[in-house]
């Protein structure tokens, strides 16, 4: 029989190496875990593992943690990514009554809100200027929309800043369009595509089993019109992430059913960006005051979604995110060591979350996720690359660009040492990082670069004839 774990063992799994937990784990989960060790590939697992896995306690849990981070140092490195960026909700007015949103008001309350196009704009403009590259634009569905309304938020932001990647519109919010202008699906994201959309958020998936969404919301869209809007999207260039809200009424056979799914996709389209694991807050929720959902995740559940995700999608989805606003400060350093490797975003103002109760806050700056980060033993992928710049530009050949250079750096990394920092292989980028301050390791550093812009012609030919592909290039993750 499986031991329960204390609160403290989950807290101090990351001390944790495979060779000394694989012995404790039952031979069945030992196995499973690794075969996607060996194979980086978590479709090599039978569902009956798969669900194994989910279900794990006890040991076999601390084995799926340090197995999850083994992976990660493997398939994401030691780098943690994050995007500046800003929330922007539209409208807090909102007709379909989801159960677990607290968010949502009806058109005549007090509280109510409808930013105008001019104020999306603004907003816009505003995160822009302080050093956001990224807003991430969805809102409540009210009743009477603009039918061309979500185009018309795409060309007010690019109006105002050209080259913002705007995220946006969840495929609630997209089936909700086609059906105000009655465009088929494929044309309505085409239209929004050519005016400005660059990626889709992954949201409005919650568990997607259709007994399980008609008790957490009998009028959002079924789960097929998810996985069409999703698929049709990545086949006109589209690409969004893909989500899970964990911690209700669902159980771990719909986390495997959901990652399972998720996989599936990506080897059709190779459309998504990443996965986020949403940790439902419950406290002022309709769902949890009916009794209908339990209080939230477990600190358990909470590390072991994150770290079956890094398993079972290894290969497939290699970026796993942390949604911070859902967790305090400590969690979501802990869900970096077990299995994630993205912080997501700054987020600048965050309501859904707020709102229903969680109090993580409303923004974390690039200097307070460096600090997150580095105590947390990784490395702030914004910063190294600030810092490899400066330090490679008087090396720059003449007529060389800024973005080819870098993209030149970040080929040679992939092509030469892998992004993998703490591979045997990759020890001589591990030491330029941390030394490079060093007269010796600027030596170094420089000799590293010689070679580099020795095989660069070869390597970044195509970026350098061809400058549409290096626009609007930033080095962040794309949520």
């Amino acid at each position: 029989m499986l031991r329960s774990l204390a609160q403290s063992e989950l807290e101090s799994f990351p001390s944790l190496d495979w060779s000394e937990i694989a012995p404790q784990l039952t031979p069945a989960c030992r196995t499973a875990l690794e075969q996607v060790l060996e194979s980086f590939d978590g479709g090599i697992l039978s569902r009956e593992q798969c669900l194994l896995l989910a279900n794990a306690d006890g040991d076999d849990l601390l084995g799926l943690l340090v197995a999850a981070n083994a992976l990660r140092c493997e398939l994401a490195g030691n780098i943690v990514t994050y995007v500046v960026n800003r929330n922007i909700n539209f409208t807090n007015i909102c007709f379909v009554g989801c159960k677990f949103c607290a968010f949502s008001r009806g058109p005549r309350e007090d509280d109510t809100y409808f930013l105008s196009l001019e104020q999306v704009a603004k907003k816009a403009k505003e995160a822009w200027d302080i050093g956001a590259t990224e807003v991430c634009i969805q809102g409540g569905l009210p009743r009477d929309l603009s039918p061309f309304y979500y185009r018309d938020i795409l060309r007010a932001v690019k109006k105002a800043t050209p080259k913002m990647h705007i995220h946006a519109f969840s495929p609630m919010e997209i089936v909700y369009g086609v059906e105000l202008t009655g465009m088929p699906l494929a044309d309505y994201l085409a239209m929004l595509r050519d005016d400005g959309l660059d990626t889709l958020p992954g949201t409005a998936a919650e568990i997607l089993d259709d007994d399980v969404r008609q008790i957490l919301s009998r009028n959002k869209l079924t789960s097929a019109q998810w996985k069409e809007v999703i698929r049709t999207a990545h086949s006109l260039g589209i690409r969004s992430t893909s989500t899970l809200m964990y911690g209700h009424l669902e159980t771990p056979t719909h986390w495997v059913n959901q990652l399972q799914l998720f996989r599936e996709i990506q080897q059709e389209t190779r459309g998504f960006t990443e996965f986020v694991p949403l940790g439902f807050v419950h406290t002022n929720t309709i769902l949890f005051h009916q009794g209908l959902a339990r209080s939230g995740p477990t600190l358990a559940e909470h590390l072991k979604i994150h770290a079956l995700s890094r398993v079972m999608l290894a290969g497939a989805i290699n970026n796993i995110q942390v949604s911070w606003v859902k967790l305090n400060r400590a969690l979501s350093q802990l869900c970096l060591h077990a299995g994630a490797n993205d912080y997501g975003g700054t987020l600048m103002e965050e309501n859904i979350s707020r709102e229903a109760g969680a109090t993580a806050g409303q923004y974390t700056s690039p200097e307070d996720f460096q600090s997150l980060i580095l105590e947390a033993g990784r490395i702030d992928g914004a910063t190294l690359w600030q810092e490899l710049w400066h330090l490679l530009r008087p090396m720059s050949l003449p007529g060389l660009s800024s973005t080819a250079l870098i993209l030149i750096i970040f080929a040679w990394n992939e092509a030469f040492w892998s992004i993998n920092l703490t591979s045997a292989n990759a020890a001589p980028l591990t030491a330029f990082i941390a030394s490079y301050s060093s007269p010796e390791g600027l030596f170094w550093a420089k000799l590293s670069a010689a070679s580099l812009l020795a095989v660069a012609p070869i390597m970044v030919l195509g970026w350098l004839t061809q400058k549409q592909l290096v626009q609007g290039l930033t080095f962040g993750a794309v949520k």
